[in-house]
């Protein structure tokens, strides 16, 4: 769908990151994992990008996460910083396929951006009273307070900033007998996500099952 969505609230959620809550049209409908795609005219110029939902569902409103890198970030992303309640912005979708439908393991690998939907779908999965895994791969950390929640609901959360680490995390996070039994979620940049397949295969998870979302 296409609207013109309106800012609930927007908050810091950790280094260069901000979580923007958007009161949630009317017909709207998306799962965790799912993505929409947020566009905006700045000085006579149209901009879009596609950001994964981070909160666990949609309710009066939902979430994205917007990182934001002060060497890289271009007019499109000051703008999204800059949002503040009551301002608009339009939307369309949900997009994507990899996101959580109720599996009772999830297992979720996140680089980066990936962090969004690795919360989001943690937090559904506990929520449902499920079992839920993260292993997070960044050298700047966000949503630390709701990964020390998952963690205090009884999720199994690591944080890494070593891609080294990223294999024997993985397999930490599987759960032995039972590795076919759960659903791996692998997003962020290209780069992260063949580290994880690769540490997914290496800890004897099943690659092809798993939903993938690749940033690029």
């Amino acid at each position: 769908m296409d609207a013109t969505v309106t800012v609930a609230a927007v908050r810091d959620v950790g280094p260069g990151t901000v979580a923007i809550e958007f009161e949630t049209p009317a017909e709207f409908e998306a799962e965790p994992g799912q993505f929409v795609k947020l566009s905006a005219t700045i000085d006579d110029e149209s901009y879009a990008r596609f950001y994964t939902l981070s909160s666990p569902g949609v309710t009066d409103t939902f979430e994205v996460t917007v990182g934001i890198d002060p060497d890289e970030a271009g007019p499109f992303s000051h703008h999204l910083e800059s949002l503040a309640a009551g301002d608009t912005i339009d939307l369309s979708g949900p997009f994507g396929q990899s996101y959580y439908d109720g599996e009772a393991s999830v297992v979720v690998l996140a680089g980066g951006p990936g962090i969004g939907p690795a919360v989001g779908i943690a937090e559904a999965a506990v929520a449902d009273g499920n079992e839920a895994a993260v292993v997070y791969l960044d050298d700047a950390p966000a949503h630390e307070t709701r990964l020390d929640a998952l963690s205090d609901a009884g999720a199994s959360v690591v944080v890494t900033d070593d891609e080294a680490d990223l294999t024997d995390a993985v397999a930490d996070a599987l759960s032995g007998d039972d590795v076919d039994e759960e659903q791996v979620f692998v997003y962020g940049f290209a780069s992260f996500v063949d580290a994880a397949i690769e540490a997914l295969e290496a800890a004897g998870g099943d690659a092809d099952a798993a939903k993938v979302e690749n940033f690029g």
